[in-house]
């Protein structure tokens, strides 16, 4: 029972999310021009993966500690500040090679340096605060400060729309602060109260356990966020544009599952078997994949009837999406699989498996966008791709998570 109303408070940030992060999207898809969205959209995809090698992996154990042994919490925020500062010229040279790789043509420095700050800095923190308070089981404040959070960056992209803005160098700013604004919240009203307290020696026995992470979770959003990065290297800001609605669309499918993978990570944290015979894990997937999909089919069919009803820029994008209706679910079927693989302590493996998927992915994208011009004709074979990444996933995953689960706290 105490599962189940984890799993509804949890949902119910999730939908609460999606209905505000669905005003957010239509306010700023259509405000921007098509070539704008897909820049801000490819280079806030770029500051996700960032943002990932900011406290190099030292969020995992923070998490694992919220869960099992809250008295620590303190301590362990303490280690992961000090890991935040060390991390933070690691990920000022990313920035800057991805600047140079694929941005510098389209895009002022300091704007991209606005978004990446504002992805890897500012939204990066709330997001340890939701992962700590779901760690202590409080559902409530999460799902709270999820939807507080939603609704102020959707107020911004409003206010930016009717006060007539349409230049991505200004919605940088509002962005930026917007996303200031939720982390103070986040961190008065919602963190813990615990004393921070240093302890080199605990920090050093998570090291391995803390760099594997962040690998994996780079991997992870590299291969996740691939895409729209090739889609602009290759097809331009414009495709980039169109493309970036499409799966934006795509990953609102992906709410309500998280929430439900956050707590069977929980569960199988506690109990290793949580998941143990064949038929759980066939109704897990076949679970997934039903909501992912139906979701998908629901924005297809409304946009059909209504084609306008998101604006004219997502309207342009709408008659793809129904080509592209198996991606939601074989793409969070993978996510899925990396869960596993962190739930049950197997991160160096998640790693392993998921560098190799990002190398599938990049090579199967890169040829797919060679050799076809138009996002048209690209756009049903994705479902190709992503479905030999699934299987491929498949494959990875569940050999190795044969055994006994490791220790992980």
């Amino acid at each position: 029972m105490g599962v189940l109303r984890g799993y509804v408070w949890a949902l119910s940030g999730s939908a609460g999310r999606l209905i505000i992060s669905l005003a957010y999207f239509v306010a700023i898809a259509n405000a921007l021009s098509l070539a704008d969205f897909g820049l801000f959209a490819t280079a806030s995809a770029t500051g996700i993966v960032i943002s990932r090698i900011t406290a190099l992996g030292f969020s995992s154990p923070l998490y694992r500690i919220a869960t099992v042994k809250h008295r620590l919490i303190g301590t362990y925020t303490a280690g992961y500040l000090a890991a935040l500062l060390l991390s933070l010229p690691l990920a000022f040279a990313a920035s800057a090679i991805a600047y140079f790789l694929v941005f510098a043509t389209d895009m002022g420095s300091g704007v991209f340096a606005l978004i990446i700050i504002t992805e890897t800095l500012l939204w990066r923190s709330v997001e340890m605060v939701m992962i700590v308070s779901n760690g202590l089981g409080r559902f409530g404040r999460a799902a709270l400060l999820v939807i507080i959070g939603s609704a102020i960056r959707a107020s911004a992209a409003i206010s930016f729309s009717l006060l007539g803005h349409s230049s991505l160098d200004v919605w940088a700013w509002y962005y930026l602060a917007a996303n200031g604004i939720v982390l103070m919240i986040g961190i008065i009203g919602f963190y813990p109260k615990y004393a921070l307290r240093w302890h080199p020696a605990l920090y050093l026995r998570r090291w391995r356990d803390s760099v594997a992470v962040a690998g994996a979770e780079i991997l992870f959003y590299l291969q996740s966020e691939l895409d729209k990065l090739l889609v602009l290297a290759i097809g331009g800001p414009v495709a980039a544009g169109l493309y970036a609605i499409i799966m934006r669309l795509v990953d609102l499918t992906a709410l309500p599952i998280r929430s439900f993978n956050m707590l069977l990570v929980q569960m199988i944290m506690r109990s290793g078997d949580a998941i143990g015979s064949v038929r759980m894990r066939v109704l897990i997937e076949t679970g997934i994949a039903a909501v992912s999909t139906v979701a998908l089919l629901f924005f297809a069919g409304f946009l059909t009837i209504y084609p306008t009803a998101l604006g004219e820029n997502v309207s342009t994008a709408a008659p793809l999406l129904i080509f592209v209706a198996a991606v939601p679910a074989l793409r969070n079927l993978i996510e899925y699989h990396s869960e596993l693989l962190y739930a049950t302590g197997r991160t160096f493996i998640r790693t392993i498996n998921l560098a190799i998927i990002g190398l599938a992915k990049a090579a199967m994208l890169a040829a797919l966008l060679a050799a076809y011009s138009s996002v048209s004709a690209w756009t049903p074979p994705l479902n190709g791709v992503f479905l030999l990444l699934y299987l491929l996933s498949l494959l990875l995953t569940y050999p190795a998570l044969r055994g006994k689960m490791r220790r992980v706290i």
